[in-house]
């Protein structure tokens, strides 16, 4: 029996302002080279999503994403060795990752945590290179991407000894509203991706509606966590538009409004240029 892979969603209708996809994987969405990221982007663009972070989950795709982000001016990238590759993590991994970390157009170290949905680095081969992106994190300045699946607590207790970075980012946060709370508190910055649509993602969603503005990020994780009513499809950045409309309805505020709080709260935790994208395309033209 033949089963169809399932399509992409069509792009929703542009937003009134322009964000940015804090946390997607151009790579895993099936970008290439050079010309595969620009129609991407572009796609992206036509929805008002004008620039993204693209994130590395192991030495290749670090290589690559660091690589991508001089191919476009509207792409960034994040760079660390993802929780469940860190089963081996030797020295000369982490100087691989060092190198890239410092490098101008990568702007976070990440993604690094902890997984404890899969079975695939153990528990302590995670915590070890946890604690090793940490400190890079807080070398070269940049914010620290933070991967954390069935982990919270784990999570929180290594933050707690070690001493976190200047800027921490909770990606694609699942926490419940004590969670949220905590972090919130503590000054992280929370990012949400397509699970805040889903509609049994109840305590998520709770704790969505109080998240403060100003500590707010949204991202697609493309081509995972498609938002409703896409969930399952394959995504792309330009997806980050249906999440922020959504969300922008679940907390009842203006979708222009949110939308300009969370692309300035990108802008001010990447530390990214503040000339926007589509101020770029016009300098081009």
């Amino acid at each position: 029996m033949n089963r169809s892979k399932p399509k992409a969603p069509a792009p929703d209708e542009p937003l009134p302002v322009e964000i940015v996809d804090a946390h997607t994987h151009l790579d895993a969405c099936g970008a290439k080279d050079a010309a595969d990221v620009t129609a991407m982007l572009d796609r992206a663009a036509a929805v008002g999503v004008g620039r993204v972070v693209t994130v590395a989950n192991d030495l290749t795709a670090a290589r690559w994403a660091a690589e991508a982000a001089t191919w476009d001016e509207r792409v960034f990238a994040a760079v660390a060795v993802h929780p469940t590759r860190t089963a081996v993590f030797s020295e000369q991994d982490r100087a691989v990752v060092a190198e890239l970390a410092g490098r101008d157009r990568v702007v976070a170290v990440g993604e690094t945590g902890l997984d404890f949905y899969w079975d695939y680095s153990p528990p302590a081969a995670q915590e070890e290179a946890f604690r090793w992106h940490i400190d890079l994190a807080k070398r070269v300045g940049k914010p620290l991407m933070i991967h954390d699946r069935d982990a919270h607590e784990d999570i929180w207790r290594v933050l707690e000894a070690e001493g976190p970075p200047e800027t921490v980012v909770f990606h694609c946060f699942s926490g419940d509203l004590e969670f949220a709370r905590r972090c919130v508190d503590r000054g992280y910055v929370l990012s949400l991706a397509g699970t805040v649509t889903f509609r049994n993602a109840r305590a998520l969603r709770e704790a969505a509606v109080h998240i403060p503005t100003y500590q707010l990020l949204v991202e697609t994780d493309a081509p995972f966590l498609t938002p409703h009513p896409f969930r399952g499809r394959p995504g792309e950045p330009y997806c980050a538009a249906y999440t922020l409309r959504d969300l922008a309805q679940l907390r009842g505020a203006d979708v222009a409004e949110l939308g300009a709080a969370v692309a300035a709260n990108a802008q001010r935790v990447f530390r990214l240029p503040a000339v926007t994208a589509r101020e770029l395309r016009g300098r081009e033209g």
